[in-house]
């Protein structure tokens, strides 16, 4: 009875929900906006630049594959890509220094962010996992 008692209290003063926490950055193509979701309540909001025409942005939701603190292109002009999250092939979430474009088209592709707001989103998405994690881009 003694061991029933522990598990059960165990079960409930340590869920094991409380270890596996997920964290969702969704992306408005339209209002060139995220928002960060930690276990479903929104954490953060942070405008962002998606492509500008003719690029594109690839749509759906996507677990990241990569993390990299610092990053260049290496197809676009050697472009700092800091706290680069890669999601899709070589499209990424990363910070920019170009912080006047923000809040409207304007990278080949990536999701660029203010530079300290890549940084959290990196850190959350390493604190959590790549696999509790996830990008999802939508119109």
């Amino acid at each position: 009875m003694r061991k029933i008692v522990l598990v059960f209290v165990c079960l409930f003063a340590f869920p094991i929900a409380a270890a596996h926490a997920d964290v969702v950055a969704r992306i408005s193509v339209s209002a060139q906006r995220m928002t960060v979701y930690v276990d479903g309540v929104p954490r953060y909001s942070w405008p962002v630049s998606t492509a500008r025409a003719p690029y594109a942005t690839p749509r759906g939701s996507f677990r990241p594959v990569r993390l990299e603190r610092t990053w260049y292109s290496r197809v676009y002009d050697n472009a700092p890509m800091p706290y680069a999250i890669f999601f899709h092939y070589g499209f990424a979430v990363h910070g920019t220094y170009e912080t006047r474009s923000l809040g409207r088209p304007a990278s080949h592709g990536c999701v660029r962010l203010p530079t300290s707001a890549a940084r959290e989103l990196f850190m959350l998405v390493r604190e959590h996992g790549m696999s509790n994690s996830r990008i999802v881009v939508g119109i």
